[in-house]
């Protein structure tokens, strides 16, 4: 086999069929699978693999007896060329949509507190004067939206206020306060107000461990030198009020969550006292001019905070 760094005129040479093969490969961890899944013979595999290997001058898959598995080489590959399939195939999609008359796309990780909140009407609002530009949003932990939004996968992103936003030019986008909620009848239920100390005692219902929600919770606890009684997690602000109507635990989620969803689920809100109960929203995006469609959405978003 070929030694030697990559070229930039060998790389040109890859083409995207060889790297859905090399992803099948990885995938169904046997030629013969690969060879199904492409409608081609396990010797054509074969024959673009060594040469894909040839070209990249190393060694990108181990054959044992029972399959094939990634070398620490492979493994860088796959994963840039996981991404650089979705990104041929997202392409493939937006060009389609401007031949369809689109005339731009913005792409939007946020965190779930600005989805459900705000971003439902905020978005709404601005489709309704832009109608020509599409909006790809996902859910993201705010950690992630920052790494998103710097790695280029979104062109906006919106995370909790507090969050390390790196490179990132950051703006005020909404507010929101954090309240417990508890089942009607909890002996929480008719205090005016608490402090997460005031809770330490009874079990806890949280959100995943990468929320920025989860993540304020741990730390004040830490912070009080007493334990979190953690006794689950879930993905989701429905599944804490159904959880805390359950009896399963109180639950903190934004105040404005708790009036779309608690009400018919009968668990009642109380106010959080502990300064980080009163949150920011951030919006973020890198530095530099935006492209057109970009900058609109991020001029909506500033004017409707």
């Amino acid at each position: 086999m070929a030694q030697g760094p990559a070229t930039p005129s060998i790389l040109n040479r890859l083409d995207l069929k060889t790297l859905r093969l090399f992803v099948a490969i990885c995938e169904d961890g046997t030629l013969n699978g690969a060879a199904r899944r492409a409608a081609i013979a396990p010797s054509a595999v074969s024959k673009r693999l060594a040469e894909l290997e040839r070209a990249l001058g190393c060694e990108l898959l181990i054959r044992e007896p029972k399959g094939m598995r990634a070398t620490p080489a492979g493994e860088t590959l796959l994963h840039h060329t996981r991404r650089m399939l979705a990104s041929a195939e997202q392409i493939s999609l937006e060009l389609a949509e401007h031949a369809r008359g689109v005339r731009g796309f913005v792409r939007v990780f946020a965190n779930l507190s600005a989805i459900v909140q705000f971003l439902p009407e905020d978005l709404q609002a601005f489709l309704a004067a832009q109608g020509e530009i599409r909006v790809d949003l996902e859910e993201r932990p705010s950690s992630g939206v920052v790494a998103g939004v710097e790695e280029g996968a979104a062109d906006l992103g919106i995370c909790a206020g507090g969050t390390d936003t790196r490179s990132l030019v950051a703006h005020p986008y909404r507010s929101d306060r954090l309240v417990l909620v508890v089942p009607a009848g909890h002996p929480l239920a008719g205090r005016e107000a608490v402090s997460l100390a005031d809770t330490l005692d009874h079990d806890h219902v949280g959100m995943h461990r990468e929320s920025s929600i989860y993540a304020a919770l741990r730390d004040e606890a830490r912070r009080l030198g007493r334990p979190l009684k953690l006794r689950i997690h879930v993905p989701s602000f429905d599944a804490i009020c159904r959880m805390a109507q359950a009896g399963m635990g109180l639950g903190v989620v934004p105040e404005r969550v708790h009036a779309l969803l608690g009400p018919q689920m009968q668990v009642v809100a109380v106010p959080l006292t502990d300064p980080w109960a009163q949150r920011t929203l951030l919006l973020v995006a890198r530095p530099g001019i935006l492209t057109p469609a970009p900058a609109l959405l991020f001029a909506h978003l500033r004017a409707a905070g």
